[in-house]
């Protein structure tokens, strides 16, 4: 277990030519994809051996008294940084949240088109992940969803710093406060998964607000031109429970 985790947060925390080097080579498409990641590393073996990876359609989902997420972000220096998957922004000193009284801290957001998490068998444009680290190396992930409409001003200056090549990363010039960019209404959807990414570990906690925002037409493009389709399919639930919070 803590040899899996370890990989896995190696996995999430690289960048660039340095993480190329660590790890197998693997892609979203082609005899790298999704479906290929298993056979690419010995350490991937969870992509097809896992009974709760991630991501998931939410549709069978259960009503529940869950408690509010406990969001404790504050403003943060922060680098956005392309790592050869995705446009990831990693935080140095954001706060984190509470989850069943037990402290995450905000290690980084990223992002992927199309959604990877479904809700009634529908996607959406993109997604942002926010990934928690607890004391103990535990995972905790926050899934924003993203619908065309208006400009999203909290994420401008890091869609205009976004690197064009793998390994690059810009400071941006002020904080990032990640708080802004989280829906006003925070109710959610929680189920046990895995990183949607090799090595695939599982044992993370998912959080998916139910609540989309908005981004540009100009906005989603901009992304989508670094980066045109990097999501994994839907992943069999497996008997696993999804529960939905009242608010």
């Amino acid at each position: 277990m803590k040899k899996t985790l370890i990989v896995a947060l190696t996995a999430l925390f690289a960048t660039g030519a340095m993480a190329a080097e660590q790890q197998p080579h693997w892609s979203y498409n082609g005899k790298e994809g999704p479906e290929h990641w298993a056979q690419l590393d010995p350490g991937y073996e969870t992509c097809a051996l896992g009974h709760a990876q991630s991501p998931i359609d939410i549709s069978h989902e259960t009503r529940a008294s869950l408690p509010r997420i406990a969001f404790n972000y504050q403003a943060s220096p922060a680098e956005v940084v392309n790592n050869g998957h995705t446009v990831q922004v990693n935080l140095a000193n954001a706060g984190g949240i509470e989850i069943d009284g037990k402290p995450y801290r905000l290690v980084q957001f990223h992002f992927h088109t199309p959604s990877e998490e479904h809700i009634a068998g529908k996607g959406f444009p993109m997604v942002a992940h926010f990934v928690h680290q607890a004391a103990d190396g535990r995972l905790a992930v926050v899934a924003v969803l993203f619908k065309e409409g208006e400009k999203n001003q909290a994420l401008e200056s890091v869609f205009d710093a976004m690197p064009p090549k793998a390994g690059e990363k810009v400071e941006l010039a002020g904080s990032f406060t990640p708080q802004t960019v989280l829906p006003q209404q925070q109710g959610y959807y929680a189920f046990a998964g895995s990183l949607t990414t090799p090595p695939c570990s599982e044992d993370v906690q998912w959080r998916v607000l139910k609540q989309p925002v908005e981004l540009s037409h100009e906005q989603l493009a901009q992304f989508q031109h670094l980066y045109v389709k990097n999501a994994r399919p839907i992943q069999a639930l497996n008997g696993r429970e999804v529960l939905e919070s009242d608010d």
